[in-house]
């Protein structure tokens, strides 16, 4: 029994998650498949366009065997806390012998290298990426900058065709180099696969290619233009989303929470705001000063925004700050994480896997939403309360005539059988 875990959004699942999930199970030699997936929001910082069982319905449809979801606490997070929440939590599942992950480079070497030096940061490294930081750079620019001086003065670049700015403009090689920084942390035993990126490229907003980026298909689909990604989705994706338009009559996006956003930024105390994750000194006065001059979110965030302060890092600002997700809660919560499973979609032999990870793992299982307050566990209670919230949060953005609230207890995961 060789298990192969993977880490998605899958918003919405499409023809590059369908190669890549192939993919993953052919170069690890795996009979089964585990899914951790971001739920109601996403990593970086908007609403899923679907609900979260929607999704679930699309990966098991489309050859997954188990999904499981990403606690909320971490789906919108930096990636360096998205890819820990989601390797820990493969970990502590106790079954799983690979991570299939993609990468625009597809080689393991050079992100394996880049790794090592930023889990155990030696002082050249470590005194560069204080500079840059200290010169008024984001932290991205600043990593980038201080790990090409130390790759440079070691002569690590010489072995590689691409330079370490290059390879850091990538979106996909990031997370990699931070699902690998995860598995040395925890020190765990599950082996990294990295598979090459093919078609579109991550922020690809046209879909000039079979395999196109989620980007360039929901953006299709928000304009009302499902048939236009009939070639770049399969046909269980597309029933899927007609099935959940007719039902919901609206996908999801950030600019359907303009006038939360803007009332909490407008009643709440700036000392409040500054305890919101991803908030630093200096950058709640920036929120507070630019919301009272821009009333469209986007143009909101653009404005909030500079080199130190990316767009994605703000739209995750606002989404902790709907959800009151604060640095004083997430230090408390993390030490404790992860605390609980929950399924969100099954086939036949997920529930193979299931039987297995009971065995094998220390974690509770979570199917019925209701059973979780049957273990008297607090912070179980404290993470998963996050996620009931998340998801009435995305209903609560569809406005739609008949409210769906506590859609967590009403709603059972998509099980799959033959």
């Amino acid at each position: 029994m060789k298990v192969v875990g993977l880490i998605t959004e899958y918003n919405p699942f499409h023809l590059g998650h369908k190669y890549h999930l192939n993919m993953s199970k052919k170069l690890t030699n795996s009979d089964y498949s585990i899914a951790v997936m971001s739920g109601s929001f996403v990593q970086r910082g908007e609403p899923s366009l679907i609900d979260k069982w929607t999704k679930a319905k699309m990966a098991i449809d489309n050859g997954v065997d188990l999904v499981i979801e990403l606690p909320f606490i971490f789906s919108t997070q930096s990636a360096e806390l998205f890819a820990y929440g989601s390797i820990a939590l493969l970990h502590n599942l106790s079954i799983v012998d690979c991570v299939a992950f993609g990468s625009e480079l597809g080689s393991l070497d050079y992100l394996n290298e880049i790794a090592e030096i930023l889990v155990y940061e030696p002082p050249h490294y470590k005194e560069n990426l204080r500079k840059y930081l200290n010169e008024g750079n984001s932290f991205s620019v600043s990593r980038s900058n201080a790990l090409q001086d130390y790759f440079e003065k070691f002569n690590v670049n010489k072995k590689y065709n691409i330079s370490i700015k290059d390879l850091l403009k990538m979106s996909n090689n990031i997370l990699a180099i931070e699902y690998l920084k995860a598995l040395k942390i925890l020190n765990s035993k599950i082996q990294p696969v990295a598979i090459k990126r093919i078609g579109s490229s991550y922020n690809e907003n046209q879909l000039n290619h079979k395999i196109a980026s989620a980007t360039g298909i929901r953006k299709k689909i928000i304009n009302g233009n499902i048939e236009a990604t009939r070639k770049h989705i399969t046909n269980q994706t597309y029933d899927h989303l007609i099935n959940y338009i007719n039902k919901y009559k609206k996908f999801n996006m950030l600019d359907n929470y303009t006038q939360i956003i803007h009332y909490l930024l407008r009643i709440g105390h700036i000392n409040n705001l500054i305890q919101i994750m991803d908030v630093e000194s200096g950058l709640e006065n920036r929120i507070t000063k630019k919301s009272t001059k821009y009333s469209d979110i986007n143009d909101l965030i653009q404005a909030i925004s500079t080199k130190r302060y990316p767009k994605t890092r703000i739209q995750r600002i606002l989404i902790h700050l709907m959800a009151n997700l604060t640095k004083p809660i997430f230090r408390e919560l993390y030490p404790h994480y992860p605390c609980y499973i929950r399924v969100l979609g099954s086939n036949e032999k997920g529930f193979v896997l299931l039987n297995k990870i009971k065995e094998e793992s220390k974690l509770p299982i979570i199917m019925k939403f209701s059973d979780h307050v049957k273990y008297k566990d607090l912070y179980l209670q404290k993470i998963i309360e996050f996620d009931k919230k998340a998801t009435d949060l995305f209903f609560l953005g569809l406005n739609t005539p008949n409210p769906f609230m506590d859609m967590d207890y009403y709603t059972t995961p998509y099980i799959k059988k033959k």
